[in-house]
């Protein structure tokens, strides 16, 4: 098996999955994954998509991710885990589908508009 190489995006993060053959080594931008995301939460998100195929040990993976949180990226990793391991093996998407993991979550932060505060903050009215 080669290397397989998948993109996850949510919100602004985008993320560069490489899944490899290996021992279960999770490299996320040169540093090891408890040593990115410090809170179980995260590493949970990151490692969820090899927990429910049973293949945490089978494969080492090098991320590359930039933008966005630390959640966002989070997720961002994910899903591009999960649709490495969909390549590797077809049959992982019968089991990944139902979780939600292969839909990429489509909800951005909307533009701020002109005469206005926010997205949708109005400045204050005066009506005297």
């Amino acid at each position: 098996m080669e290397i397989v190489h998948k993109i996850g995006r949510r919100k602004t993060a985008v993320a560069r999955a490489y899944v490899s053959k290996g021992k279960g080594n999770i490299t996320i931008n040169e540093r090891e994954l408890t040593n990115y995301f410090t809170t179980g939460t995260l590493q949970y998100k990151v490692m969820q998509p090899l927990v429910l195929t049973d293949t945490a040990k089978a494969y080492d993976i090098k991320v590359n991710v930039f933008g966005g949180g630390v959640t966002g990226q989070a997720e961002a990793i994910r899903l591009a885990v999960t649709r490495a391991l969909v390549s590797i093996n077809e049959e992982h998407k019968a089991i990944l589908k139902p979780e939600g993991l292969l839909t990429r979550d489509p909800r951005m932060v909307e533009r701020k508009k002109f005469g206005q505060k926010k997205a949708r903050k109005k400045f204050q009215f005066s009506k005297r």
